[in-house]
């Protein structure tokens, strides 16, 4: 038996809209899911790998542009020195009949759309067994006839499935139904998963692969595939982490505290330098307490670095102030502003209101307190 090499990936998302992002980096968010399948290709170039298992979610939705669709063929069949394994998930399950017709249509032969569970031989002494999903929410789990399936002795078996195991649960929150020990159940060498969009290992045969192309904030880094090595059936599986995301998606806490210099403590937790930001996606949460005048002053740091990132959000919901009446003064020393800021002080100090009543207040106030200060500038 020679040795067999491949690549997992799953949710790739193709056609992806990212509709909560700014106009100017969604183009590059889309623009980088699709340029992700020629990175999975080099990927499996880079490892001796002549076959791609794709575990579901090749696709965001089951009604793809036609651009969309047809261009991610094209990119699949350019590589035409790698066999693509594909089955359908939860997003662009088989119930997409018209989808998956033209797609076929359209496929060379080094692109395969699986659809029906059943062994399939893709390599000399290599079955495939794969669950392509029916529907978005099939209820049953799918790779139960694994168990049943027989194939020849000396075959390697890798399942191919898309879902949540019972310990573990669907990226889509959806029922929990594939078992996390059937690789063992099923004599598997190897079960590829899709649906989580991080890399996670179940055991030593089991992995999901996630996302070559991150999509939020809940998976960091950059996203990956992974490099499959088995030596013969029933040999432990060697898988390598590979990274194949161009962003570099960064959800960063700081915490803060009067005492502290606020453009000191932004750089120390601030990733690269200013010329490499452009591909990450900076998340900023602060916590802690400040005084207005350091709070003013993390605001025009922030400022002064955002846009070297690809995209910068900041979350200060968690970052209380504190207030002093001399902050009150730098605001004015009497007249209408001194009113507001005096009233605004009130709000946020009256332990009568709700608790969303003084944040608002106190908002308002930093507000007050940055265009008082910006105005003196």
């Amino acid at each position: 038996m020679h040795t067999f090499r491949f690549i997992h990936t799953s949710d790739l998302h193709l056609g992806r809209r990212f509709g909560n992002f700014p106009e100017e980096v969604r183009g590059r968010l889309v623009e980088a899911r699709h340029a992700a399948i020629a990175s999975l290709a080099n990927a499996a170039r880079d490892h001796e790998a002549g076959h791609i298992l794709v575990a579901g979610d090749l696709f965001d939705t089951e009604t793809p542009s036609e651009a969309v669709w047809r261009q991610a063929v094209a990119a699949m069949g350019k590589e035409n020195d790698i066999h693509w394994w594909i089955i359908p998930g939860n997003h662009d399950s088989l119930a997409a009949e018209a989808l998956w017709k033209r797609f076929r249509g359209q496929a060379p032969e080094t692109v395969h759309l699986i659809d029906a569970g059943e062994p399939i031989e893709i390599a000399g002494e290599v079955s495939l067994l794969p669950a392509p999903l029916p529907r978005r929410f099939p209820g049953m789990d799918l790779t139960e006839w694994m168990r049943e399936c027989s194939t020849p002795e000396a075959n390697i078996r890798i399942g191919l499935a898309h879902g949540g195991v019972v310990n573990f649960g669907s990226e889509d929150d959806g029922q929990e139904i594939i078992p996390p020990d059937r690789s063992s159940t099923a004599g598997l060498d190897y079960l590829a998963l899709g649906d989580w969009h991080g890399v996670k290992k179940i055991g030593e045969r089991t992995y999901y692969s996630g996302t070559p192309e991150r999509d939020r904030f809940k998976h960091v880094g950059r996203g990956c595939c992974l490099a499959v090595t088995i030596g013969s059936p029933r040999a432990v599986p060697e898988v390598q982490v590979v990274e194949t995301g161009r962003f570099n998606w960064a959800e960063i806490e700081i915490h803060l505290t009067p005492e502290q210099d606020p453009e000191t403590a932004l750089q120390a937790v601030v990733p690269g330098s200013a010329g490499d930001r452009r591909d990450f996606l900076m998340k900023l949460n602060a916590r802690g307490w400040m005084r207005l005048p350091e709070r003013e002053a993390l605001s025009r740091a922030i400022d002064h670095v955002r846009h070297d990132f690809g995209y910068f959000e900041y979350v200060e919901t968690a970052l209380q102030t504190e207030i002093e009446t001399d902050d009150l003064d730098e605001i004015a020393q009497g007249g209408a502003l001194r009113l507001a800021a005096d009233a605004l002080y009130g709000g946020a100090e009256n332990e009568m209101a709700s608790a969303g009543e003084r944040a608002i207040a106190a908002a308002a106030l930093r507000r007050l307190y940055g265009f008082a200060r910006r105005q003196e500038k």
